[in-house]
C-alpha cells in the first residue's frame, strides 16, 4: 500500500462513527456506485462491439486471423468473402480511395456474428496508424492487396505508384516484423515481367517491367524477398494476370469509381458501354504483333484467383518462399474479349479504335503448371463469356454499384 493510501486509511479509522445516519448514507452511495459499475461492465461485455474487439485482439486456438489490406476493393472484397466462408477471422484495412464501403457493408451483412469481421479505415502510408493496427490486433497472416493498379495511370503519376505500392509494402513488412506476424500472401502482377520474348510466361521468366506499376510491384517483391531471407517468414507471392468476373452467387461485384472509368479494366468499360453510360468501347492499339493486331491477355476469373490465395495461405511454411503465376494458361485477344462481352450482355456495343496506351505490351499469358503441381490449383472458370455473364448479372442488379461513394473522416 502507498504512503498516501496508508494515510487515507488512518484518517478513515479516526473518523467519528457516532453519526449513524451519515454512515448509512456513505455506505448506500458506495453500494450504488459499485452496483452501477458492475452493471456497466456486464453491459459492455455483452455488447457485440466489446466482444468483437476482444476477439480480434486476442489470438484464439483453431481460428486464423487474417489482415486483408485493400479488402474494400474488387479483388480484396472477394478474398474476404471466401476467407469468411471458410471460417477465418478477417480484418479489412482500407482507405477507400479505390475501394467501396458498400462492399464492406455487404460482407458485414453476410457475417454479422461478433468476432468474424471488422473494418478499419486507415491509410497504409501512415506508419503510426499501421503500427497501431498491428499492436491492437492479433494477426496470424496478412493478405496484402492494397494498391493502385492502373498501367496507364502509373505512367502519368509514377511517384504515386512508388509510394502507394513499394513504400506502403515496406511499412506493412516493418509492422509485421515488429509484431511477430510471420505469414504474408502478396498480391503481385504479371506486369513485373514486362514484355517477354517467349510465351507462355513461367515463374523463371526474367522480370523487366516497362511501366511504373510493374516496376513498383517488382520493387516490393524484392523487398519482401530480401527481408524473408533472415526472418523465417512464410511468404507466398502470386503474380496474376487480367482479372474478370464476380462472385457467382451475386453478393459482390466490380464497381470502380466513375472518375476511374478511363483507367479501369476492359470489362468495366464493356459493361458501361452496354448500359449506355459511355457511348462505346475504346480499344487502344490495333497494330501489335498478334493475330488480330490487338493485345493478348490471360483473363483469370476473380473466384479462381481468390481460391489460389486461400490455397497459398494453407500451404505457406515458415522460412519458405513460394512464387506462382495465377492464370488460365490461355491468351485471348482484346477483339475476342469484346465479342464475348457482346454475347454476355446481349448488346451490340459500338467499338472505337484508338492509338496504343502508354506502357502496354502486346502479348502476355501464363504457364500455370507450377501452381498446379505445388498447390494443386487450377482455374475452373475458363470460359470468357460465362465469367462475363456472371459479372453482367451483378452489374444489372446494381446499376450504381454499391451506391454513392462514402466519405470517412
Amino acid at each position: 500500500m502507498t504512503r498516501t493510501g496508508s494515510k487515507s486509511l488512518s484518517i478513515f479509522h479516526e473518523m467519528d462513527f457516532a453519526d449513524a445516519k451519515r454512515k448509512a448514507n456513505v455506505s448506500l452511495k458506495i453500494f450504488m456506485a459499485a452496483f452501477l459499475t458492475t452493471l456497466c461492465i456486464l453491459w459492455l461485455r455483452s455488447s457485440p462491439n466489446f466482444s468483437t474487439r476482444n476477439s480480434f485482439s486476442i489470438g484464439e486456438a483453431g481460428v486464423t486471423h487474417v489482415l486483408v489490406t485493400g479488402g474494400a476493393g474488387y479483388i480484396g472484397s472477394h478474398a474476404a468473402l471466401r476467407l469468411l466462408k471458410d471460417s477465418y477471422r478477417v480484418t479489412i484495412v482500407d482507405n477507400l480511395s479505390r475501394g467501396n464501403l458498400g462492399a464492406v457493408k455487404a460482407l458485414q451483412g453476410l457475417f454479422p456474428q461478433p468476432g468474424r469481421l471488422q473494418f478499419i479505415y486507415a491509410d497504409l502510408g501512415d506508419a503510426k496508424a499501421v503500427n497501431k493496427i498491428f499492436k491492437e490486433n492479433a494477426f496470424d497472416a496478412v493478405m496484402h492487396f492494397a494498391a493502385v493498379a492502373y498501367v496507364g495511370e502509373s505512367t502519368l503519376e509514377p511517384l504515386r505508384y512508388y509510394h502507394n505500392i513499394t513504400s506502403n509494402t515496406l511499412l506493412v513488412l516493418e509492422a509485421m516484423a515488429a509484431h511477430n506476424v510471420k505469414t504474408l500472401i502478396y498480391s503481385s502482377t504479371c506486369a513485373t515481367y514486362g514484355e517477354p520474348k517467349k510465351m507462355p510466361i513461367t515463374e523463371e521468366t526474367e522480370q523487366f517491367p516497362i511501366n511504373p506499376y510493374g516496376k513498383a510491384k517488382k520493387m516490393a517483391e524484392d523487398i519482401i524477398l530480401d527481408f524473408s531471407k533472415n526472418s523465417n517468414m512464410a511468404v507466398m507471392i502470386l503474380r496474376y494476370f487480367n482479372v474478370i468476373g464476380s462472385d457467382p452467387e451475386g453478393r459482390l461485384g466490380e464497381a470502380p469509381r466513375p472518375e476511374l472509368r478511363e483507367q479501369g479494366r476492359i470489362s468495366g468499360a464493356c459493361f458501361d458501354a452496354a448500359r449506355g453510360i459511355i457511348p462505346g468501347l475504346k480499344i487502344r492499339g490495333t497494330d501489335y504483333s498478334t493475330a488480330d493486331g490487338t493485345c493478348v491477355r490471360d483473363y483469370i476469373d476473380v473466384t479462381d484467383l481468390v481460391d489460389a490465395h486461400v490455397k497459398a495461405l494453407a500451404n505457406a511454411k515458415p522460412g519458405k518462399v513460394g512464387i506462382y503465376n495465377v492464370g488460365t494458361g490461355k491468351g485471348s485477344s482484346v477483339r475476342e474479349f469484346v465479342e464475348a462481352c457482346k454475347k454476355a450482355t446481349g448488346v451490340n456495343i459500338k467499338v472505337e479504335y484508338l492509338d496504343r496506351r502508354p506502357g502496354d505490351y502486346a502479348e502476355v499469358y501464363s504457364d500455370p503448371s507450377k501452381i498446379l503441381r505445388e498447390l494443386n490449383w487450377t482455374a475452373q472458370y475458363t470460359n470468357l463469356q460465362e465469367s462475363l455473364e456472371m459479372a453482367w448479372r451483378w452489374q444489372k442488379l446494381h446499376p450504381i454499384g454499391y451506391g454513392p461513394p462514402t466519405t470517412m473522416g
